[in-house]
């Protein structure tokens, strides 16, 4: 009953899903593209979609065979599943994999990651013949869930389809398992209807567990086995060429609003005399926005599109490019990272910490709060409540390299620390699996 009441209140809000759909694509042109496969029609693939030496795709309408499905709702979560991606491929070569996303900027990531070795489409919505339409159109042997998205029209449609559907990397804030507890039989039903369910940390597992999930195991954080690839490593060394030897403070992945506070803190403490402010917005469409509000404060500002030398009287570097993160983490002395400031949860800190540039975060990092406490048990990372806490501590990093360096050397421990839970992530698949031969 749950269940048909959740059905039926979908499509009473399906006005309202196009409706927002047409509103995202006035900022984001991109939401107007794809609509079918939001509805589980979709084209025909042409053969530079297949991958590890498979046979041409079929035309639409003859059922593909998948043998590994990931689902990675936004950039986030595709980032996350990039060393899962390469052992499922090192491990099961020849097999096809196929990623579906919610958001145009996670479909961009995964092309900017995978290119042409993965198939790609957007899951559709949670509509019982839109996912029967899907799971007929590409007939996956396993399907992996990153982090947390319970739809339970799919996952119910799954195991009636006997599509083992694991949901791995998971992790459950307080703030969305109150979410989900407001509707306890429909998230118990869909928890329960998973294959298996393995959580990044036993705070998530315990979360998960008290909303219903009879099986539940900890098998750590895959974002800590992606290694910051080489070339984005010599963008870093770029990146440094233009700034030269000023100091770099970075406000990584910023949400709204955070920008302001940090301009404003910047501009008061005077710390943009000697040292470059780089910002690098978490959104593509708030890059104009963000220059705006450097402009408005009478900044003097670049932008990374220029592709120019940084002059030295330049006092904002606006990072306006996507899927450079380890490059800008690279290239600054110390990183604040966004999305902490305001209650937003925090963006992911695990790739500032791996190039080993001290991490400064603000007072919500809900999203990763055990990867938050760990480094700032470990010194890796200081936590504050305001920008004007957070500039200040960057002003005086900026000008003591001895305590610097001792957070750089925390933060690489705490990432290798922390480091296995894609062997373990590929041991549960294998469970589903087949040897390969």
């Amino acid at each position: 009953m749950s269940r048909f009441l959740y059905t039926l209140a979908l499509w009473l809000l399906l006005p309202w899903v196009i409706l927002h759909l047409l509103w995202r694509g006035r900022r984001q042109p991109e939401y107007l593209k794809h609509w079918g496969e939001r509805f589980g029609f979709y084209r025909a693939v042409s053969p530079k979609g297949t991958s590890f030496g498979a046979s041409p795709a079929p035309s639409q309408g003859i059922p593909l065979r998948i043998t590994f499905w990931l689902h990675a709702v936004s950039v986030g979560e595709t980032r996350a599943a990039q060393p899962l991606v390469a052992a499922l491929k090192r491990r099961y070569p020849g097999h096809r994999i196929l990623l579906t996303h919610m958001t145009p900027t996670g479909r961009q990531t995964s092309e900017q990651l995978f290119g042409d070795s993965v198939e790609r489409i957007y899951l559709p919505y949670d509509y019982p013949f839109a996912v029967r339409r899907f799971l007929a159109r590409y007939r996956p042997q396993l399907g992996l869930i990153m982090e947390t998205e319970l739809w339970p029209n799919l996952i119910a449609t799954c195991k009636e389809s006997g599509v083992p559907l694991a949901l791995v990397n998971a992790r459950l804030s307080e703030k969305s398992a109150r979410r989900y507890a407001r509707f306890p039989e429909l998230t118990r039903g869909a928890l329960e209807n998973l294959a298996a369910i393995a959580a990044q940390n036993e705070a998530d597992a315990e979360r998960l567990r008290a909303l219903g999930a009879p099986r539940v195991e900890v098998l750590g954080n895959v974002k800590f086995d992606i290694a910051p690839p080489a070339g984005q490593m010599e963008q870093a060394q770029v990146f440094r060429g233009r700034i030269g030897k000023r100091p770099v403070f970075l406000a990584a992945s910023t949400r709204e609003g955070e920008e302001a506070l940090l301009l404003d803190a910047w501009q008061k403490v005077g710390a943009g005399e000697t040292a470059l402010l780089v910002i690098v917005p978490r959104h593509p469409q708030r890059f104009d926005e963000v220059a705006a509000l450097v402009a408005a404060r009478g900044l003097r500002t670049q932008r990374r599109s220029d592709d120019a030398v940084v002059a030295p009287e330049t006092q904002v570097w606006l990072g306006d490019s996507m899927g450079e993160m380890f490059a800008w983490c690279g290239a600054a002395d110390v990183a604040f990272i966004g999305g902490s400031l305001l209650d937003f949860g925090s963006q992911n800190l695990i790739e500032a910490a791996a190039v080993g540039t001290p991490v400064l975060l603000g007072p919500s990092t809900y999203n990763f709060a055990q990867a938050a406490k760990d480094a700032i048990a470990g010194g890796a990372a200081m936590q504050f409540g305001n920008a004007e806490e957070i500039v200040a501590m960057a002003r005086r990093l900026l000008t003591d390299a001895a305590e610097r360096q001792e957070m750089r050397e925390a933060g690489l421990a705490f990432a290798a620390r922390h480091r296995g839970a894609t062997a373990r992530t590929l041991a549960l698949v294998g469970r589903y699996m087949p040897a390969p031969s």
